[in-house]
């Protein structure tokens, strides 16, 4: 099998992990621990396997002047990310939730138009504006099962999630044209502990571990080696043999993943809301991920 071929199947078995995670996150939150308390057991146990997996790895020294670029990448990649996100699955539904993270790569434009004063097109602009309108449709009218009063919270904080992880692409591009990515990853896992650590620690320290069921256990391995850790390894085998086009797209499989999982297991329902509201969001990324179509072609003749 082919470097590219593999490559591809890691990117699908990202998607897929992702897709279980929402469901199996909430299962952990926050009837035996809150969200933030989760999000300190998720950083630290990743900042601990990025620094023993880099024990074997070819050692780089990163300059001095780049670690406030490590700092920031690791406050919205890390902390702000991933608190928002938790927090906010905590509060709505898997589908709702992996419906709003579609919209990533609209605004990773968005913000690369207003950072690096990259030009938007006519039609970038129409999808993002459908993207808006479907991911407020979703914020505002949006339920999930059971409590839904927080549901539009929630949504709004997985949204907040997705603006932080653009923030996050964008900064972490210039690191990783420079370094190997497990030379900078184990820093930005290290500051993202440090960060979460006052908001999470309250949380984690008052958690009564001797009711936790076993399945729970399993559940938080899960978030934390596979969820974190495995899918960080896989994008980078992806990203070595794909374009990054290529590997963004693998992210609009994470709505269907997680809709199979979640309504096969009574999590979730799909409802009239969430199904319009894809069909706005994915409708809007395909407008601003389309590539324009080349002049030329058509001017040559096939023989």
């Amino acid at each position: 099998m082919s470097k590219r071929n593999l490559a591809l199947i890691g990117a699908t078995i990202v998607s897929i992990i992702y897709g279980i995670t929402f469901t199996i996150a909430k299962d952990v939150m926050p009837k035996y621990i809150d969200a933030y308390g989760f999000i300190l057991m998720r950083a630290g146990g990743s900042m601990l396997l990025f620094w023993l997996v880099w024990l074997f790895m070819p050692k780089e020294k990163i300059a001095l002047n780049d670690f406030p670029r490590i700092i920031a990448a690791a406050f919205f990649g890390v902390a702000f990310n991933m608190l928002t996100f938790f927090k906010g699955l905590s509060l709505t539904s898997p589908i709702s939730a992996a419906v709003i993270m579609v919209s990533t790569p609209m605004i990773v434009l968005v913000l690369s138009a207003i950072i690096i004063k990259e030009r938007m097109k006519k039609r970038m602009v129409l999808g993002i504006v459908l993207g808006l309108i479907g991911t407020a449709s979703l914020i505002l009218y949006g339920k999930s099962i059971g409590d839904t009063s927080q549901s539009g919270l929630g949504n709004f904080l997985v949204l907040v999630n997705a603006i932080s992880y653009g923030f996050y692409l964008i900064i972490v591009k210039k690191l990783m044209n420079k370094y190997s990515a497990f030379t900078f990853v184990k820093w930005i896992y290290l500051f993202g502990f440090v960060m979460v650590l006052p908001f999470g620690w309250s949380q984690f320290s008052t958690v009564d571990w001797t009711i936790v069921p076993t399945a729970i256990y399993w559940k938080i391995g899960f978030v934390v080696v596979i969820s974190t850790f495995l899918t960080y390894l896989l994008n980078l085998l992806s990203m070595k043999e794909l374009k990054p086009t290529t590997v963004a797209v693998f992210i609009y499989l994470q709505p269907l993943f997680a809709t199979i999982f979640a309504i096969s297991l009574g999590k979730d329902t799909l409802s009239l809301v969430k199904i319009g509201s894809a069909l706005l969001i994915f409708t809007g990324v395909y407008l601003v991920t389309q590539k324009p179509p080349n002049p030329r072609r058509g001017n040559f003749k096939t023989s």
